[in-house]
């Protein structure tokens, strides 16, 4: 009778027989996974600032609830929440809004635009704050349609005028980044 060698236990064995034989902890790293993260996951989705929005904001079909999750790539893992909604206003408004709400929570401002912009634009906001060691980046960023197709999504109607944006709320798990300019 023939044995069967499945390829994941011959490429697990592989794996783990180098990183013996190097005695590297790179194999630890790159085996790193979202395990344990669904704590930190839900302390992100309950932050007041995601249901924050500008009067007249909405949240438009297929995004009417927080979208939260963890991704690991390379060793590196982060948690993630973020909202998505639709303003008739301008952008401006939608600026002004989180800039007062996100440091009345206590979020401090980046000294840079994020996503970076040409001088006198700004495309979006990005803030921090450390609570227990862990630090977490919110971004507020405006949405083209070329962002919703990577979502497989069509806006609708809310999206023909004023602006379309997210909350993005990213935390690492623990410590690959700490300011809003090593996100981008």
């Amino acid at each position: 009778m023939p044995i069967r060698v499945r390829p994941t236990a011959l490429l697990l064995s592989a794996v783990l027989t180098v990183g013996g034989l190097t005695g590297c902890s790179a194999v630890a790293e790159l085996l790193a996974d979202c395990e344990g993260s669904e704590g930190r996951v839900r302390e992100l989705e309950s932050l007041a600032i995601l249901d924050s929005r500008p009067e007249g904001a909405t949240s438009p079909s297929r995004y009417e609830d927080v979208e939260s999750g963890c991704w690991a790539d390379s060793g590196d893992v982060a948690v993630y929440a973020q909202r998505t909604y639709a303003f008739p206003g301008t952008q401006a408004e939608v600026l002004r809004h989180y800039r007062t709400a996100a440091e009345r929570d206590g979020w401090k401002a980046s000294s840079t635009p994020v996503p970076p912009s040409a001088p006198g634009e700004t495309k979006g906001l990005c803030f921090t704050r450390t609570e227990d060691g862990k630090t977490a980046l919110l971004s507020v960023y405006f949405l083209s349609a070329e962002d919703f197709s990577f979502d497989d999504y069509t806006p609708g109607p809310e999206f023909a005028s004023g602006a379309g944006y997210r909350v993005d709320i990213t935390s690492d798990v623990p410590g690959t980044f700490t300011t809003c300019e090593d996100t981008y």
